[in-house]
């Protein structure tokens, strides 16, 4: 009887083939992908075959004119500025298999991760108006609730990926490192927002873990002063990686 093989492991990307009595360590092969996009302070050669996009938070509590941020008298018409982008590129990401991974603020009902700190961000006087609230639409960003859902415009593919979030940073307390190691990549395309806060401290770490970080400029927005875009850009430039459009990005894709 010929032998059966058989692939061990989280996805296609990342597998051993088992051989009988034997066991095949070596991945399977990508070629490499290589695309050349202006960029700043440089122009960025890098592998598609080893990039994922991470859309950050984009979703109804921090972008729909009915979610939390709306309702305590935010303006969040700049936090949906950069749907149509990021629904532009999801498509052309997926047609050349880069991974998107939806990174989503999703807290646990009794918030039991979440320190003070964390919690007063969102609720400075004490009055419990912030993480986990009560809203007509769930609670404020209740994992698994229309509140933390992901926005109207923004559509996952069944083969995208889901990692809740509960920091700014999305690598703190969650399996986001572990995900994107298993998928082998080595370059992050940032989107969504705060540009300044969440997208911003989530790039940083993935810096500080060794990525490669790319933040898409249009793709990103944020509720804050236009100050702190600038510093966000700067800084990115300056001290974390590069920063692009998506018009750069669709050119190379196209």
């Amino acid at each position: 009887m010929p032998e059966v093989h058989r692939l061990i492991g989280p996805n296609s990307r990342n597998a051993w083939r088992v051989d009988g009595g034997a066991v095949t360590l070596a991945r399977p092969h990508r070629a490499p992908h290589p695309v050349t996009v202006e960029a700043l302070p440089q122009s960025v050669t890098t592998d598609l075959a080893a990039t994922a996009l991470i859309v950050v938070d984009m979703q109804n509590d921090f972008c729909s004119p009915d979610g939390w941020l709306a309702s305590i008298g935010v303006d969040v018409t700049p936090a949906r500025a950069p749907i149509p982008v990021i629904a532009g590129l999801l498509p052309l990401l997926r047609a050349v298999g880069v991974p998107v991974i939806w990174l989503n603020w999703g807290n646990r009902p009794d918030r039991a991760n979440l320190p003070p700190g964390v919690l007063h961000v969102y609720d400075p006087d004490g009055t419990g108006g912030g993480i986990g609230a009560p809203l007509p639409g769930g609670r404020v960003l209740e994992q698994g609730s229309p509140s933390a859902a992901i926005v109207e415009g923004l559509d996952p593919a069944d083969g995208d990926l889901h990692v809740a979030k509960y920091r700014m940073s999305g690598f703190q307390d969650t399996e986001l490192d572990s995900v994107l190691r298993n998928l082998r990549v080595d370059t992050l395309l940032f989107a969504g927002v705060n540009a300044d806060q969440c997208v911003l401290a989530t790039l940083m770490d993935a810096a500080g873990l060794g990525y490669d970080v790319l933040l898409v400029e249009d793709a990103v927005a944020t509720t804050s002063p236009a100050y702190c875009m600038d510093a966000t850009l700067y800084n990115v430039r300056q001290c974390f990686g590069f920063t692009l459009t998506s018009h750069a990005l669709q050119e190379v894709l196209k």
